[in-house]
């Protein structure tokens, strides 16, 4: 019997996480370099996420993370807008509706916070991911926000909280 449950990353989740990122970026042919893949807070997500603001969730199931996402300040926009940041699911994690409760826990979480907006930043050909956005409300930008590193990442969306 599954036993899911989404709730914050813990220290023994470190690696796990770390894994489920680098697996699914590698899965869908992401570039290495200017994506999450390179990100130095992978090495440690749990003290990433510690600060103010900021929090990140898993998705368990029986003691095995199968996805992952976070809420954090936007670089240059940190008191109104939020980024949801580094959304990741194994495949037996997709197509459950796993994304959408994923979703539902970290935009909760950003309004808590009195974020104004969430911004997200993907690739076009993550195409299940942009789906999902654009459903729960999210509208693309013409050109990106903040200074978050990911210059590959080519499509950008805003959604007010």
């Amino acid at each position: 019997m599954s036993r899911l449950k989404i709730r914050e990353i813990q220290q023994q989740d470190n690696q796990q996480v770390k894994k489920v990122i680098q697996n699914v970026l590698v899965e869908m042919g992401v570039p290495k370099v200017g994506t999450a893949y390179e990100d130095k807070a992978l090495d440690d997500m749990t003290a990433e996420y510690k600060a103010d603001r900021k929090a990140y969730f898993v998705i368990e199931d029986n003691s095995k993370i199968i996805g992952c996402c976070g809420i954090g300040p936007l670089p240059e926009f940190e008191t109104e807008i939020c980024e949801l940041q580094k959304m990741y699911f194994l495949p037996e994690a997709r197509g459950k509706g796993l994304g959408s409760q994923m979703m539902d826990t970290c935009l909760k979480f950003a309004k808590n916070q009195n974020y104004k907006k969430c911004y997200i930043e993907t690739l076009p050909y993550m195409k299940d991911a942009c789906k999902l956005y654009k459903k729960t409300g999210f509208e693309e930008l013409d050109k990106p926000l903040g200074n978050t590193g990911h210059y590959n990442c080519t499509v950008w969306m805003i959604k007010d909280l």
